[in-house]
Formats: C-alpha cells, structure tokens, sequence
C-alpha cells in the first residue's frame, strides 16, 4: 500500500498561519478549492463570488474555470456566465468583454452585464430589432450591427433558458432538474 507522503510545514508558513494570521492567508486558505469570479462593468464591479467552478460564455464557445487552472487571456462572448458550487448555479447574462484567469481569480470585463432572471425575451427581442435597424453602409456600420446581433443571440439564448426553467428559478438551478 503507497502512502502519499505529507509535507511539513516550512517556518514561513507556520509563521504566517500562527504567529502572524493576516487577511491574505485567511483569504487564501477559504479559496482553496475554489475560484474567485469578479465581473466587472464600467459603472461597477457587478458581482464578487466565490465557486467551486466558472463556465464563461467565450467568443468561440464555452470555457470551464476550476482551481488551478493555467493563467489565460481571452476574449468574451455574449451569453450566460455561470458559477456553480455544490448543486447550485448563479448565472449572468455578459456581453462580450475580456476574461483573465490568474492565480484562481477570474476577472471578467464586460461593457454590461445582468442577473439571468432579468433577461426576458421581450428585451432580447428588442434588442434584435434594434440590431437590424443599425445602419449598414460602411465597414464601421456592418461591424457595429453585427456586434449588436452577436448581443442579441446572447440575450435570447439566457432568455429561452429562463422561459424553459421558469423565471422565478432562474438564478439558481439544482442538477437533475432540467433537460441541459
């Protein structure tokens, strides 16, 4: 039978657990095992969290984030951003932006971003139709449509998971429940 060996504590860290407790250590003790989320809007730092894993909507499909991961860079999509720990699932509607992954710390910089529960398909509707109604004469014009069309799909695909889950249960989701 193999045993793991267990490694003894160094005198740093006996000191900096001990002797000298500061906020940094405590911190980092309650995250392991975990990842830090920060997303981050103009206006505000919109939500702080912590989860056992963070699944981003990115620009070419999506990216799972659990501790330990490797440090990244990368472009965010439009879509649903979702924390989950144990049986439950916070989600978020993001527009595109940019993700960094670091040290278990997800930063997340987006233009705007909303509680799922408050995108509803008559908001993402709207914001189709206000989509195809951009102008289109320029090569300026057609990349600003077609980045409020990609804003679009992003809405009405957290919207159609609100209406198939029912909006009241949006922002948490037990596993098991649902078809997806």
């Amino acid at each position: 039978m193999a045993s793991t060996p267990v490694t003894e504590p160094t005198v740093q860290s006996a000191v900096e657990h001990t002797l000298m407790p500061s906020e940094v250590t405590e911190y980092t003790d309650h995250l392991k095992g975990r990842v830090r989320c920060v997303i981050v809007t103009p206006e505000r730092a919109f939500a702080d969290a912590i989860a056992e894993m963070v699944i981003l909507p990115m620009f070419d499909g999506e990216l799972g984030v659990l501790p330990g991961r490797a440090p990244l860079i990368g472009r965010l999509g439009a879509g649903e951003l979702r924390l989950k720990t144990g049986p439950e699932t916070t989600r978020y509607y993001v527009e595109p932006g940019f993700v960094q992954v670091r040290g278990n710390v997800v930063t997340v910089l987006t233009a705007r971003a909303l509680k799922a529960e408050d995108v509803t398909g008559a908001g993402a509707e709207k914001a189709a139709a206000d989509a195809e109604a951009l102008p289109s004469g320029t090569a300026a014009e057609r990349a600003n449509k077609a980045k409020a069309r990609d804003r679009a799909q992003g809405m009405k695909k957290v919207a159609a998971k609100n209406a198939l889950f029912g909006v009241a249960r949006a922002e948490i989701i037990s596993p098991g429940s649902h078809p997806i």
